[in-house]
């Protein structure tokens, strides 16, 4: 288990300091060392000033080279970061290998989140509102009324390591009539591979039913269930298979004997933009299939489209689903059938969720569909360009602004030590850079590390400022680095940054915005082409690549990404 930043990442600022890969052998740090040591020594220089900016870096790097090259200390580094080597922490005599610390360190967590999970109780609960607007729609003088009420709870909760235990219920109301039911499910881990469930279940529905999955191989998995219902005795048997069949596909099918006896056969597709499912049941008595298509557009939001056909009707399903906080998600979906047109409105919040479906018209009527369909779009993308995106723009652009105020004192003080090791580098960046100039080579133009696009100006989708809150008196959310990054590229002629190091860590860089998500954008020549890439803080840079070319439109297509 490695230790983190605050970006949830390992912690390698040392690496980023000699700039070295996390893999970087013994040789490789010393060849580092070496480098480094010919600019920050404190003997290369001649003035006091100068002589005293040295001594505070070549320190640092002095301090990193003796860590990561004592292969104790960077085990433990490597494990626990600076925190680990300023409390004493110690690989002990009978854990000599790397692999065998963080064998331990990892079951030292392992017993601590088993202890968590032990005591931790998981709830989840529902509510649905069926409501009616077709007499609103008819007359527009009456409001819409309320036709049912249902209410789910689930509570599950960690006996200990191998048994879980879940109880819940659900009610319905509806026309004056309404019932429950409770459920109890008794689950056993009876091997790393196989589990056994019981469920038990009362009310309207009264049934009694033992379940065992097993872990076939690393791909396949299979299931055998038997259910009893009270009422009228009837047994359902049931066996599901299901197998991985890609990396992002899985498939399964599942046989059924009893009231409804048949066969059932499923594929999922989850892939990062797109991804769907297919259902097909087939029985004596029944018919049905189903297909599902889901496009994320980004992080927060996707949209889905759902169809239905089978012996109960035809039903499409179409809508979307946003993120709002980071427990928070809202969803609006619009259903056309023959029963019909509908919303469903659905608000989940952390276990909680509130679906309130509104039934439209009791006919497939085209006006009322269109105005379904296209009415909630409209009206959302009129709120998000013209209050919902300014709205969170100005609130994350005034929560920047309090944590810049926050850490402007400790923000200054970095800026001034990066600066003075720059100051360092300039002259050996400057012989690169013409080195490389007369060479034809490669030449960074400009290299900005932070909040690059506040160095260009916020403004919103509309083309105005976001807001006028005043940052004046505060250092900008970004730096220059080109100095550095001139004097990163080597006798070849190319420049390369590790993947997982974090930029900030590296000699004459800084955080100019701690909290916030920082990019390095690098402006280049080489051959005499205009180039340009942004990659993320732990993201690789690898330069000069044909890709980051400029086209003729010059700098306002600087908008490459590595």
């Amino acid at each position: 288990m490695e230790n983190r930043d605050a970006d949830g990442q390992p912690a390698r600022e040392l690496y980023a300091l000699l700039h070295l890969s996390p893999d970087a052998s013994d040789e490789e740090i010393k060849r580092a060392y070496r480098q480094w040591a010919q600019i920050y020594h404190p003997d290369k220089h001649q003035t006091v000033q100068m002589q005293d900016i040295a001594t505070e870096n070549f320190q640092r790097i002095r301090e990193a080279y003796e860590i990561l090259s004592d292969e104790r200390k960077r085990q433990v580094y490597d494990l626990y970061g600076m925190e680990g080597l300023t409390s004493g922490l110690e690989l002990g005599p009978k854990l000599k290998t790397r692999e065998e610390v963080r064998q331990e360190f990892e079951r030292l967590q392992q017993r601590q989140e088993d202890r968590k999970l032990a005591s931790h109780i998981h709830h989840r609960g529902s509510m649905l509102v069926n409501m009616s607007a077709v007499q609103t729609l008819k007359t527009y003088d009456t409001l819409p009324t309320m036709q049912g009420m249902a209410m789910a709870t689930q509570v599950q909760a960690q006996l200990s390591k191998k048994n879980t235990v879940v109880l819940g219920g659900n009610m319905a109301l509806r026309r004056g009539m309404g019932g429950g039911t409770v459920t109890c499910v008794l689950r056993r881990q009876t091997s790393p591979v196989s589990s056994i469930e019981v469920l038990g279940m009362a009310g309207i529905r009264s049934i009694l039913s033992i379940q065992t999955s097993r872990q076939l191989s690393s791909h396949s998995t299979g299931t055998l269930a038997a259910s009893l219902s009270l009422r009228d005795g009837t047994i359902t048997l049931s066996n599901t298979w299901s197998r991985q069949l890609s990396e992002d596909t899985t498939g399964n099918i599942q046989f059924s004997l009893g009231p409804d006896t048949g066969v059932a056969v499923g594929w999922q597709k989850h892939a990062k933009k797109n991804s769907g499912s297919c259902d097909l049941k087939v029985g004596p008595t029944l018919f049905g299939a189903t297909l599902q298509y889901v496009r994320t557009f980004s992080p927060r939001s996707h949209g889905r489209i759902t169809s239905k056909v089978g012996s109960m009707g035809v039903e499409v399903e179409i809508g979307g689903e946003r993120r709002v906080s980071d427990h928070s998600s809202a969803a609006l979906f619009c259903s056309l059938s023959l029963q019909g047109i509908s919303w469903k409105l659905r608000f989940t919040r952390g276990g909680q969720k509130f679906v309130i479906p509104i039934l439209l018209s009791t006919t497939l009527n085209p006006g009322i569909a269109f105005g379904a369909l296209f009415l909630p779009a409209s009206i959302y993308s009129l709120l998000k360009v013209y209050f919902i995106k300014p709205y969170y723009l100005k609130r994350k652009r005034r929560k920047s602004l309090e944590q810049r105020r926050l850490t402007v004192t400790k923000v200054l003080e970095a800026r001034a030590s990066s600066e003075k090791a720059q100051s360092l580098l300039r002259n050996v960046a400057e012989r690169k850079r013409r080195k490389q100039a007369q060479n034809n080579g490669l030449v960074i133009l400009e290299a900005v590390y932070g909040d690059i696009k506040r160095r260009q100006g916020s403004t919103s989708s509309l083309g105005e400022e976001v807001d006028d809150l005043d940052d004046a008196d505060l250092p900008p959310p970004n730096i220059d680095v080109t100095i550095p990054i001139q004097f990163l590229v080597d006798d070849s002629g190319e420049l390369r940054l590790h993947q997982g190091v974090k930029k900030a860590g590296l000699m004459g860089f800084c955080d100019p915005c701690p909290g916030e998500t920082k990019e390095l954008r690098v402006t280049y020549t080489h051959r005499g082409h205009n180039y340009q890439v942004v990659v993320g803080d732990y993201d690789e840079l690898h330069i000069p690549q044909e890709s980051h070319r400029l086209s003729d439109g010059g700098p306002d297509n600087f908008n490459q990404r590595g």
